[in-house]
């Protein structure tokens, strides 16, 4: 397929949405409540990776950067996923806090769309997380520089190698510049694909530690 195919299907290929509507009326009062029902019925619909979400940050040069992430937690404000400290997101975090967090479920024809302010979770919850990871995962975190250049896969592999032989016969600790982050959540909006492009939107903002509903236009 040439590019010309690739631009010819982009323009022309369509389909409609189903009509589950959103009302507005019948959605909790806390989008973490809501967050909870819509999440159980993607596991029934055996979503894949239901907590999987776009990361977008902006770094000091404003310049946006987005990437995939798993939701590994849920706190009181926020939403909690982990990496190394190091990586390029981390950078962007520490020159910019603000982000946003985008889960689509194809399946189930919704979006759910978080934005607020991201800080470092407490280093005993990054603990306890580690701990229960797959060990070829708490070694990959010893071994991956992320985000930085590597000459090649094989100098990954000797690097495990090293980090398994330093943790034989060992419990294997968390990285000092490994753990996690939470969004702070300040807008939570839950959109449902409706036919016509005429979509559900229902944006729950957060004002004097209460939240506040209102519907939005498609």
């Amino acid at each position: 397929m040439g590019i010309k195919e690739v631009r010819d299907f982009l323009n022309t290929k369509r389909r409609d949405f189903s009509n589950k509507p959103l009302d507005d009326k019948s959605v909790k009062e806390n989008p973490f409540e809501q967050y909870a029902v819509w999440f159980k019925e993607a596991m029934e619909a055996n979503v894949p990776d239901p907590y999987a979400a776009c990361l977008s940050t902006v770094n000091g040069q404003n310049e946006p950067s987005s990437r995939m992430i798993y939701i590994r937690d849920i706190l009181e404000n926020g939403f909690v996923f982990y990496t190394n400290y190091e990586s390029n997101k981390a950078k962007d975090l520490d020159q910019n806090s603000a982000a946003a967090l985008n889960i689509y479920w194809i399946d189930l024809e919704r979006q759910i769309r978080i934005k607020g302010d991201i800080c470092k979770v407490e280093a005993e919850l990054s603990d306890s997380y580690f701990k229960n990871r797959p060990r070829k995962s708490q070694i990959g975190a010893w071994a991956s520089a992320q985000s930085n250049k590597i000459e090649s896969r094989e100098v990954l592999a000797r690097k495990i190698k090293e980090i398994e032989a330093e943790f034989n016969g060992k419990e294997v600790t968390r990285p000092p510049f490994w753990g996690g982050y939470q969004l702070i959540a300040e807008k939570i909006e839950f959109w449902q694909g409706r036919p016509s492009r005429l979509h559900d939107r229902i944006l729950y903002t957060k004002e004097n530690n209460s939240w506040r509903k209102n519907r939005l236009s498609p």
